[in-house]
């Protein structure tokens, strides 16, 4: 068996799967675990995502307006891999490699057979486990996987159950902000929070600061799409000419947190279970677990002493 994946959430569930060794090429974004990092890289991006946060939406916006792909696929590499199994997906056309990409590889290679993931809550990531799994022959390694991962969910939404539910908002790009969409609004809810601007299952919007003063937040995370916890840190600065970004509630109640996007919310697979422990400790922080983030606060977008938590 071998396998190409072109998204980083398909590569962490394939070695969830202990189907690393079948792994034979990977997209540029696959960095989990350490091990893809060495498999052959076959989609590269047209965007810059070393500008800041209003060009490289900028330039995003650009390339769609103008029917150009976000992603450069390397179809003549994947064609030499001579793969089984090509895996993709149908969820965000600015996020990673759509199903259209990959047409002329299911047309050039017979029998390779092109697994599209679609899941845009979690139990629909869930099924994308599994379809990975049975297209790659190990139908019981997913149930099993997939078993342990709702029971996990399952164990936050205990832990936070009865108590209060503050108002949260989540917002995956700073400037301009976008509110985070698919399954972030659902991990609010379990996590024991309200999102009082995202719709479990709608994809990301754009939106304004002062928006999101108006929906007047008690708690407010920043999970910038595709970036770490100091990743984002780096952007905070692109927020300081925000008025309304400064006067939010939450900012002065030091209730504000950059959380590790490209780790736990961003990608479809089984670290969005460590995600909604990191928004369950972050809403009700008694509730025993620990979250990988770090509080922001008005003091010119300084952390607070001893605010910096890692999972």
């Amino acid at each position: 068996m071998r396998v190409v994946s072109l998204l980083p959430g398909a590569t962490e569930i394939l070695w969830a799967l202990n189907l690393g060794a079948h792994v034979v090429a990977v997209s540029h974004e696959c960095d989990y675990p350490e091990e893809a990092r060495s498999r052959p890289r076959v989609v590269h991006t047209l965007v810059d995502p070393t500008r800041p946060s209003r060009e490289v939406d900028r330039q995003v916006r650009q390339l769609v307006g103008e029917g150009r792909p976000v992603f450069l696929v390397d179809l003549d590499r994947i064609r030499q891999l001579r793969p089984d199994v090509v895996i993709t997906q149908a969820v965000c056309e600015v996020c990673a490699v759509g199903p259209t990409q990959v047409l002329p590889l299911a047309e050039a290679l017979p029998g390779v057979r092109v697994v599209r993931l679609e899941g845009t809550s979690l139990e629909g990531v869930w099924e994308d486990v599994q379809r990975i799994a049975d297209a790659c022959g190990v139908p019981e390694r997913g149930r099993d996987l997939v078993g342990r991962l709702r029971a996990q969910v399952q164990a936050v939404s205990d832990a936070v159950a009865g108590r209060p539910r503050p108002r949260v908002a989540c917002v995956e790009w700073l400037d301009p902000p976008y509110v985070a969409g698919h399954w972030v609004p659902e991990m609010v809810a379990l996590a024991g929070g309200t999102d009082v601007l995202g719709e479990p299952g709608r994809p990301s919007w754009r939106t304004a600061w002062d928006r999101v003063a108006q929906a007047d937040p008690q708690v407010v995370i920043l999970m910038p799409c595709g970036f770490s916890v100091e990743g984002a840190w780096q952007r905070l600065p692109e927020l300081l000419d925000q008025p309304a970004f400064l006067g939010l509630r939450a900012l002065r109640d030091g209730n504000v947190h950059v959380v590790d996007a490209n780790a736990h919310f961003s990608r479809p697979g089984p670290r969005l279970v460590d995600g909604l422990r990191t928004l369950a400790a972050l809403l009700h922080p008694r509730c025993g677990f620990t979250p990988t983030a770090r509080r922001v606060t008005l003091r010119g977008v300084l952390p607070t002493p001893g605010a910096r938590r890692k999972a």
